[in-house]
């Protein structure tokens, strides 16, 4: 019998060595069963929450190809904790004639699918509770609760077990320049797409390291996103704007707006860059923006076709080959009933 092992951890905060000893487990078990290891397939620092990883992956195929009977892990939450996802695999593995077992509950069947499918769930749910509880008492007491902001560094303190015990972030002298140069070429009257244009054009690295965009200048100012409108700059850290749930059809998070009174607000005076009286000049400089009617002064077109079309005898615009019952197009009508045009009479007189 042929059997494919699968091992996973989940953060990069675990040791490696962890997949190394569930394939060295998983071996001893296929060999006192007689069955022939063909792959050995891991991922390595990947959420079980998730159907994308690579060794996950590979393992369906092999499945799909028949090139494998077995599917041996240690438990069924290697093979994912989301109640759902394993449902699916199991469906998959099933329909392939590839039977799944693990060291913790044997074979597996349907009652394992649905009970431990519920634990895992549970789990993960338990897991995000008790992981916002530890941010939230970082974000209080002034320390990083969150990924990497440009313009700061994160130093990690850790203690004898190689175990992160503390996070302090510091400024970055020649991040903060670019993030200076950033609003004063703004209050400059330079747009955002401009500003990423000559970042990207002297080469200057960006904070995702994939090039600086109109977005990452701009970001949201309800949403606090973007170099322009990080208050960390001005040395108030905001934590929990923002909160990110699992789109059940993409499975790509989707970030949503949390009430103001959830925000958890720490003054951090020594992580300033940006001076009061630059921020509020932005801030008021982007209102200013905001009241600007869009395309240059002119209304939005109602219609895809708006404007673009015109009476060949009045020379009026039409606004839209479609009815309207609009001014603009009662006085087109009128414009192109009243004209020398025989084609133009023939054409509203058919309206």
């Amino acid at each position: 019998m042929k059997v494919a092992l699968y091992a996973r951890y989940s953060t990069d905060m675990q040791s490696q060595n962890s997949i190394e000893d569930q394939f060295r487990i998983c071996r001893e078990r296929a060999t006192r069963e007689g069955w022939t290891v063909v792959a050995e397939l891991s991922d390595r620092a990947i959420s079980g929450a998730t159907m994308l990883r690579p060794g996950l992956q590979d393992m369906m195929a092999m499945a799909k190809a028949g090139e494998i009977d077995f599917v041996l892990s240690e438990a069924l939450d290697r093979l994912s904790r989301d109640q759902e996802d394993i449902a699916h695999i199991y469906k998959l593995l099933t329909f392939h004639e590839v039977a799944l077992f693990t060291l913790s509950e044997g074979e597996i069947n349907e009652l394992h699918i649905g009970l431990k499918g519920t634990m895992n769930t549970l789990f993960l749910k338990e897991l995000a509770n008790k992981t916002r509880r530890g941010l939230q008492g970082r974000a209080l007491e002034g320390k990083s609760a969150g990924g990497r902001c440009f313009g700061y560094e994160t130093l990690r303190q850790f203690n004898q077990k190689g175990e992160v015990i503390d996070e302090e972030r510091r400024i970055v002298p020649e991040e903060a320049a670019i993030v200076r140069r950033i609003f004063e070429d703004y209050l400059k009257g330079k747009s955002p797409r401009k500003i990423a244009a000559e970042l990207n054009a002297e080469g200057i690295e960006s904070p995702t390291g994939k090039g600086w965009g109109q977005t990452t200048i701009n970001g949201n100012r309800r949403r606090g996103t973007g170099i322009l409108n990080n208050e960390l700059y001005i040395g108030r850290m905001i934590w929990n704007r923002l909160r990110y749930v699992k789109d059940p059809k993409t499975r790509k998070r989707v970030s949503r707006l949390n009430p103001e009174s959830e925000w958890v607000i720490t003054e951090l005076p020594e992580l300033r860059i940006i001076d009061d009286e630059t921020w509020e000049a932005v801030r008021r400089y982007q209102r200013k923006l905001d009241a600007k009617p869009a395309f240059n002064g002119k209304r939005r077109p109602p219609k895809l076709l708006s404007y673009l079309l015109q009476c060949g005898g009045a020379a009026a615009a039409w606004r839209s080959l479609a009815r309207s019952a609009t001014a603009a197009h009662a006085r087109a009508t009128k414009a192109c009933a009243t004209t020398r045009s025989p084609s133009a009479r023939r054409f509203w007189r058919s309206e």
